[in-house]
C-alpha cells in the first residue's frame, strides 16, 4: 500500500470532474487559466494535446511537490478542422446544421504530471460520433437551452443532445471530457496505478 496522493484537475469541466469521481477519485480542481484561443497546432489531435499539456504545465507549476495533475482538452475534428466551443447562439446553430446526419471525431488530449519526478505521460484519444438528424426546430430548441454553448464541439453525450446522437465508436468517457483506460495507461507510464488513487 503507497501514500495516498493527491489528484488535481486542471480543468473547470463539471463533466470531467464527475467521470472521476464515479471511477473513485476525488480530485481538487485547479483551473489553468491558459488562453486557449493563442494556442495553435498543425492537426486537431495535436491541438487538443498541446492544450492539455498547457494546462498540466501551468497547474503543476503552481502546486507544491507531491500532487498529480492531470489536464485535458477536447475538439472536435470535423472537415479537418477543430471545433471547440461554439463562440455564440448563431455558431452553435451553423455547427449543428453542418453536423447533422455526418460523423465527427472528438479528440481529447490527456496530460498527467507527477510534480514528485517531474515526469509527464501524454496522448490523444479519439471517438468517432455519428450525428443523428435533428430538425431545425430540435436545433433550435437545443442551442437555446444554452447548453451548447458551453462544451467542445456543440454537445454532450450526457445531456440534452444525447438525442441527437445515433452512436459513437469508442470510449464514451472521452466524448464526455475524459477517457479513464487512457488515463490508467498514462499513469502506469509514471509507475502509478490508479486503483491507489481510488478514494479510501
Amino acid at each position: 500500500m503507497t501514500d495516498q496522493r493527491t489528484l488535481v484537475l486542471a480543468s473547470a469541466s463539471p463533466a470531467r470532474l464527475g467521470l472521476l469521481r464515479q471511477a473513485g477519485l476525488d480530485p481538487r480542481v485547479v483551473v489553468s487559466g491558459v488562453d486557449e484561443d493563442a494556442i495553435t497546432a498543425a492537426t486537431p489531435a495535436e491541438l487538443a494535446l498541446v492544450l492539455a499539456e498547457a494546462k498540466a504545465k501551468a497547474v503543476a507549476a503552481e502546486l507544491a511537490d507531491g500532487e498529480l495533475v492531470v489536464g485535458c482538452d477536447s475538439v472536435l475534428e470535423l472537415d479537418g478542422q477543430a471545433l471547440g466551443k461554439p463562440a455564440d447562439a448563431a455558431e452553435a446553430l451553423a455547427r449543428w446544421q453542418s453536423m447533422r446526419g455526418r460523423a465527427g471525431v472528438l479528440r481529447t488530449g490527456h496530460c498527467v504530471i507527477d510534480t514528485v519526478t517531474g515526469r509527464q505521460a501524454s496522448a490523444t484519444a479519439s471517438t468517432t460520433v455519428r450525428f443523428g438528424t435533428p430538425d431545425d426546430e430540435e436545433i433550435a430548441a437545443y442551442v437555446a437551452s444554452g447548453e451548447p454553448l458551453h462544451v467542445a464541439g456543440a454537445f454532450t453525450l450526457d445531456g440534452r443532445s444525447a438525442p441527437f446522437v445515433d452512436g459513437i465508436d469508442g470510449d464514451p468517457g472521452n466524448v464526455i471530457g475524459l477517457s479513464l483506460p487512457l488515463l490508467r495507461r498514462l499513469l502506469a507510464e509514471l509507475d502509478l496505478r490508479i486503483t491507489d488513487l481510488w478514494t479510501k
